[in-house]
């Protein structure tokens, strides 16, 4: 192969390569943080991500994911873009149950 028609291969390949998107993994924006989200949801950068985190924190978990729409800065375009990908399983707070005080031992007397 001739040199500069190797050059062109490789430049097409490594554009091909830089322009292929890789397919978002489905994240539960009831649970995820605020990197995760942004990570994960196209078209959501860290800011708005945080705004979901915080909005999730003050009015508790999203029921559906149309109810992202009010959180500021995120649109019906972006959840529909992001719809199959938005997960809404509703994390429980797991506590545990309180330890029963161990008795101490009585003290023996010494001579």
């Amino acid at each position: 192969m001739h040199p500069q028609t190797f050059r062109r291969v490789l430049l097409v390949f490594g554009l091909a390569c830089i322009s292929l998107q890789v397919p978002a993994s489905p994240v539960n924006i009831n649970a995820a943080d605020a990197a995760t989200i942004a990570t994960e949801l196209k078209g959501i950068g860290l800011k708005r991500a945080q705004a979901i985190v915080e909005y999730r924190t003050k009015h508790g978990p999203f029921k559906s994911a149309d109810e992202l729409a009010l959180v500021k800065g995120i649109g019906h375009k972006a959840i529909d873009r992001n719809r199959n990908d938005i997960r809404l399983d509703v994390v429980k707070t797991v506590t545990k149950p309180a330890v029963p005080a161990v008795p101490a031992k009585p003290a023996t007397a010494t001579r």
